[in-house]
């Protein structure tokens, strides 16, 4: 496209939201020229992240959410799980384009009760949802008018397992997942299980076995392969800012090396720009992967067990968030999907 695509995002006093704000500002045919937010609506974007105060957009002020729609092409919507969807269809009626990266369209409505703990309050809209991970469902994202942006834990999960699933490497019995996270995938909200005092040298489990993001990896494991794999996910939050490692546990299948599994993961993903497949023996780091909107993958097969290890790191705000958001909009915009977007982390 040779135009400038003009973009609003929805929700951009958080964490997700300035993210996304500072990736745009480099992104060479899509600018931002509408912000929404509720709490910090009438702020400009640099009172609200005073680290964006020199971007072009720092003047912007966040209009309110429940207005009318921003005269826009394109909305990013990164608002609270069940926000999105009282907003989104109003967006799409007015021919905007969404990306949206809440949960409120990865799942069947029928999911949402139990793991979501509301009604669906757009259910006529999910059929339109397609589910954006670009690296396997690359393919159903150009010209979408609604892409559901994968969450932070299921992006390294589905990614790692789909193509051994496929190839017939794994068992889809009994998969376990443990995951990791920094307290920015909690959000910006303040509360005392996030602060300093209470965080600080802590690794604790939370919210297992109801995490919201179990049946998303179930889902996407099933769009990918056509099989139904069960979950068990189990997330911690460690006292670090982003980052995250998701180490998944399954049964070989037919005698699969580590070299078999990191083969089959290198042929899944050669030519793809935010996938790092690790050698045999080499170790996933999340701090690598910070600032950047890479994935790195490894894969281990423990004999004596006869158990596939396959770990996955990304950095939760970026290719866990605005940057895989930013990477889906460039596919439905029918841009190269690497435009504008980082491939080297911040380090150390």
């Amino acid at each position: 496209m040779g135009e400038v695509v003009r973009a609003a995002v929805l929700g951009a006093s958080g964490y997700a939201g300035g993210e996304l704000v500072r990736l745009l500002a480099t992104h060479p045919s899509i600018e931002v020229v509408a912000l929404g937010g509720h709490g910090s609506a009438g702020r400009t974007l640099a009172e609200v992240h005073p680290h964006l105060a020199g971007l072009a957009a720092a003047d912007l002020p966040l209009d309110p959410i429940d207005g009318d729609p921003p005269a826009v092409d394109l909305a990013f919507t990164a608002l609270p799980h069940g926000a999105s969807a009282r907003v989104v269809p109003g967006l799409l009626d007015a021919g905007i384009r969404v990306v949206d990266l809440g949960g409120d369209f990865r799942l069947p409505a029928e999911d949402y009760p139990t793991w979501y703990g509301f009604e669906h309050p757009a259910p006529e809209r999910l059929h339109e949802a397609v589910y954006g991970l670009p690296e396997l469902f690359g393919d159903r994202i150009g010209g979408a008018a609604l892409v559901a942006n994968p969450g932070c834990y299921p992006t390294p999960t589905v990614l790692g397992l789909a193509p051994l699933l496929a190839a017939g490497l794994i068992e889809p019995e009994s998969v376990r997942v443990d995951g990791k996270t920094g307290l920015s995938g909690a959000g910006r909200g303040a509360s005392e299980a996030l602060s300093f005092s209470a965080s600080e040298d802590s690794v604790r489990p939370y919210r297992a076995p109801g995490h919201q993001h179990t049946p998303e990896m179930e889902r996407g494991l099933e769009l990918a392969t056509g099989r139904r794999v069960p979950i068990l996910f189990v997330p911690h939050l460690v006292p670090a800012v982003r980052g995250v490692v998701t180490t998944a546990y399954a049964r070989l299948a037919g005698g699969a090396s580590t070299e078999d599994l990191t083969s089959c993961l290198r042929a899944a993903y050669e030519g793809r720009p935010f996938v790092r497949v690790l050698e045999a023996g080499a170790m996933v780091d999340a701090k690598r992967t910070r600032g950047s909107n890479v994935v790195e993958l490894q894969a281990i097969a423990d004999a004596r067990t006869a158990t596939a290890v396959v770990v996955g790191a990304l950095d939760n705000l970026v290719k866990g968030a605005a940057g895989q958001a930013i990477q889906n909009a460039n596919l439905a915009l029918g841009l190269p999907e690497a435009t504008g977007l980082p491939t080297a982390g911040v380090y150390p």
